[in-house]
């Protein structure tokens, strides 16, 4: 890894998933315009085995977030990046990049959160979200409440602070992650006036929680994904034999 680039880090930290080599255009591209791709394992998944699981899972959730956040700064400390850090997820991973956002936003320059989950202390009430209650508990037990409270983004939201630039994804046909979660948090965001970094909703009606829209509209979200992430990280983008900052 090279020195004071712009880097780009996710991770999954849930539900004892691993996250294993696979490819992605987002972060191909990303990286053919000079960006430094970064993956911790973080606890919560399966990348250890069942007790790299349990270790995230739960009331210590948590402990998935802080390794998140230990990683930015372990890249910040020894100088692997710039002061621009972009962090992107989806679904659980849209959980942990907001977290991160609100615990720790000094770190970190722009965030990318597709399909999540933000209001932990209600998440359960909505569509089939009740079925993640071994994973993540349940209000109705009070120590899992703490749990979920002490950690949702929605809920910590300071007044005085200005987050990082971000943009949301979301859709109505999501019956996994419901669209209010995003609907919510960016409302909230918004209204606010220590907030000067944009905070934007890419909205569609059709949008589920998987990639089953029309190539022609995915291309359109991805081009949007990839124009943001290049504004807010200012990378070049290359029109033919051109080449142009983002923010130009």
């Amino acid at each position: 890894m090279s020195a004071g680039l712009p880097v780009l880090m996710t991770s999954y930290g849930g539900f004892g998933v691993s996250m294993t080599p696979q490819f992605s255009v987002l972060v191909s591209i990303m990286m053919e315009l000079g960006c430094t791709f970064v993956l911790p394992h973080i606890r919560g998944g399966g990348e250890f085995g069942k007790d790299w699981h349990e270790a995230g899972r739960g009331r210590n959730r948590q402990v998935a977030f802080s390794d998140f956040i230990a990683a930015a700064e372990w890249l910040n400390r020894e100088s692997l990046t710039s002061p621009r850090l972009a962090i992107f997820g989806g679904s659980n991973s849209g959980l942990l990049v907001c977290a991160g956002m609100t615990q720790r936003p000094d770190l970190f320059t722009a965030v990318l959160c597709i399909a999540p989950l933000l209001d932990m202390v209600r998440y359960e009430f909505f569509d089939q979200a009740a079925k993640w209650r071994k994973e993540y508990g349940t209000v109705n037990d009070p120590q899992d409440f703490s749990a979920l409270y002490a950690s949702s983004p929605y809920h910590h939201i300071g007044d005085h602070m200005n987050y990082p630039s971000l943009l949301f994804v979301a859709g109505d046909s999501d019956d996994r992650c419901n669209p209010a979660h995003v609907r919510k948090m960016a409302a909230r965001l918004q209204n606010r006036a220590a907030q000067r970094s944009p905070i934007i909703v890419d909205y569609c009606g059709e949008r589920g929680h998987s990639p089953v829209l029309p190539l022609s509209v995915r291309i359109e979200a991805l081009a949007r994904r990839i124009a943001f992430l290049c504004k807010e990280l200012n990378l070049p983008v290359v029109f033919g034999d051109c080449h142009e900052t983002a923010c130009a």
